[in-house]
């Protein structure tokens, strides 16, 4: 059902400012990665989202079209970003029906709650894969229709773009690596090593007019991680713990992903876009769900939250 403007993007920002221009998304019928699409589709962009479930990814395709008359958004699902040959097919299938690809967000990821001793090979394998090499992944099959759209739409800093932005990257990362996560080693290792890709790339492919950039979210409200990953009794606690004392909200994601992608971000790349509310300075702060050290040392495996994993040793 169509959103009302400000759920999704603030005011702040100009219509039409990426008119004619495509959004390459995946995870894009995810909480966070459907705001950021849907921001982008209201300021004139058309979109192509990327899912493994096919009726999920293609009713959230429908609903971000509402966000603009005339929008075109594509919902391309039982795509698998561990698989090379099937984002290939899906980014020539956006630039045959949409004329090309001038911005991507990297946003799939996996998670769940298990310390490190209860976790096995294959679940940390499966973090790794969909947020690693499913970045990985994206990025290779995308590069060629950026460096395309980056040699188009150059900038100086000094005159308006004449074809406005295009050529970048966002990857939707985390904090959790940061001061250290209890329960998500796997995740953190799989961050970092996104956040690493993502400078790898500014310097490599900086000098071709690409930008690549880390979007970094702390606790968003009414999002599956939130709903998944912690307790509703600890999320009151949790959230005195954040300076700005309340969770996130989608919209201050995809403001940041309009910051990066428009004139306003020309000169930014290689950078962490850290959008958490000050929470990641009050890491030692004990978050209420799961206290530290007590539960480590406990033994007691995860429960009372949809997002666990049992090893399988």
């Amino acid at each position: 059902m169509p959103l009302e403007k400000y759920q999704y993007i603030s005011d702040v920002w100009r219509e039409g400012i990426f008119d004619n221009k495509v959004v390459f998304c995946t995870g894009g019928a995810g909480t966070i990665c459907s705001a950021q699409v849907r921001a982008m589709v209201h300021l004139g962009a058309n979109a192509c989202i990327i899912g493994r479930n096919v009726e999920k990814t293609e009713k959230m395709a429908r609903d971000i079209a509402t966000a603009r008359k005339g929008a075109k958004v594509l919902g391309l699902g039982a795509v698998d970003v561990r698989k090379t040959e099937a984002l290939v097919a899906a980014a020539e299938r956006c630039v045959k029906e949409l004329g090309g690809i001038d911005f991507v967000i990297a946003g799939a990821a996996g998670n769940f709650l298990a310390p490190i001793d209860q976790l096995s090979t294959n679940a940390l394998k499966s973090v790794m894969d969909i947020d690693v090499l499913g970045s990985y992944n994206t990025v290779k099959a995308t590069l060629p229709y950026l460096a395309e759209s980056a040699a188009k739409h150059l900038t100086d800093g000094k005159t308006r773009p004449k074809n406005g932005t295009g050529g970048r990257i966002i990857f939707v990362s985390a904090t959790l690596h940061y001061a250290g996560t209890p329960l998500q080693s796997h995740v953190s290792i799989a961050k970092a090593g996104v956040d690493a890709m993502s400078v790898a790339i500014a310097i490599e492919q900086g000098p071709k007019g690409i930008t690549s950039n880390v979007i970094a979210p702390g606790p968003i409200a009414d999002t599956e991680g939130v709903a998944r990953l912690s307790k509703v009794e600890g999320r009151d606690k949790s959230m005195k713990s954040i300076p700005s004392q309340r969770f996130g909200t989608v919209k201050e994601i995809a403001d940041a992903t309009i910051y990066l992608f428009s004139d306003s971000g020309n000169y930014v790349n290689g950078e962490t876009i850290v959008v958490d509310g000050g929470q990641w300075h009050t890491a030692s702060v004990d978050k209420g769900s799961f206290s530290y050290p007590d539960f480590l040392l406990s033994g007691q495996s995860v429960t009372g939250v949809a997002g666990t994993k049992k090893a399988k040793l």
